[in-house]
């Protein structure tokens, strides 16, 4: 479909996309997440409420579901073409971006946001439901920085395999 440049190239944006998206969720795990909990509760709802509305963009979207897409699509490709070189860091890398990092992003990040779009900031549900939030998402969170920044790691061994391997 895509000839052997063209795949390459996949995988390259693949390893990019999953450095990209490590190190936003890296941001937010060292220091965004801590900074809003320092915050008064209503005001860290608020804020953290505005971030999840503003980074449904084209531009944060692209770089997130892209990815994934790839992410999956390199994963099969891995599958079917099992005896090429770094084909077991092409899987790797596949399956850690699109299960740690997009699926851990469905089923957990996701849900705690629209609980707390829910919210009122200013009710004492609403604080309550905040300490839960930080601790919680702040873990999911951490999974899935770790996750893109292995899926990129794996998607990168599996580019210099090919290398080595002199294709």
């Amino acid at each position: 479909m895509f000839g052997d440049n063209g795949f390459q190239w996949l995988k390259i944006a693949a390893a990019i996309g999953c450095g990209l998206v490590a190190g936003v969720f890296f941001a937010f795990s060292t220091f965004v997440m801590t900074a809003l909990a320092r915050l008064h509760p209503a005001q860290g709802i608020a804020a953290m409420q505005s971030i999840n509305i503003t980074v449904i963009n084209p531009l944060f979207m692209l770089a997130f579901m892209g990815t994934a897409g790839v992410c999956a699509a390199l994963a099969v490709s891995a599958i079917v073409k099992w005896q090429q070189p770094g084909a077991v860091y092409l899987l790797a890398g596949g399956v850690l971006y699109f299960v740690g990092t997009f699926l851990v992003t469905m089923v957990f990040n996701v849900p705690l946001n629209d609980a707390l779009a829910a919210a009122d900031p200013g009710s004492a549900q609403g604080e309550q439901l905040w300490k839960t939030y930080l601790a919680t998402w702040t873990m999911w969170n951490h999974v899935r920085t770790a996750a893109a920044l292995a899926a990129s790691a794996a998607l990168t061994l599996a580019l210099l395999a090919r290398g080595a391997a002199g294709q």
